[in-house]
């Protein structure tokens, strides 16, 4: 990994926990919430520099994954959304395999046919998106 920083754990508890026991069993333990599949995405803080980690939903398509920047239907981004934005470069460990990814945001027919794919992944999306005008952004992730 060639990601340089401190890593400061999340301000969660539950994020925090779940990341810890994930890594430690190489994704075999903690790689799922609500039942659906998770990955574990390390970025560098857009402020601190500081190396964070986020559970996300596992949205993988031919070796490229989607991050679904929704934040439960929140009217703002989540805080990875502008780490991602600002510092590209990320590591996503997907159970024991870890590489570096470069992270864009999807736009047009490209978003929505990962939209799609995210909800198929992780129905709630939709109800997500009902609950806040912003559209919810949706990176993609390439091995770097």
């Amino acid at each position: 990994m060639t990601l340089k920083g401190e890593y400061v754990p999340s301000p969660e508890q539950w994020v925090r926990d779940q990341v810890a026991a994930y890594e430690a069993s190489n994704g075999a333990e903690a790689n799922t919430i609500t039942d659906r599949p998770i990955v574990v995405i390390t970025s560098q803080g857009a402020r601190s520099g500081n190396l964070r980690k986020n559970p996300v939903m596992r949205v993988e398509h031919d070796g490229v994954y989607a991050a679904v920047a929704s934040k439960g239907g929140a009217p703002e981004h989540p805080v990875w959304f502008h780490n991602f934005v600002a510092n590209p470069r990320v590591e996503l460990q997907d159970g024991a395999e870890k590489h570096e990814y470069l992270a864009r945001i999807a736009t047009g027919a490209e978003r929505q046919e990962w939209w799609e794919r995210a909800v198929a992944a992780y129905p709630p999306y939709a109800e997500y998106q009902q609950k806040t005008d912003r559209e919810i952004p949706v990176f993609l992730l390439e091995r770097a």
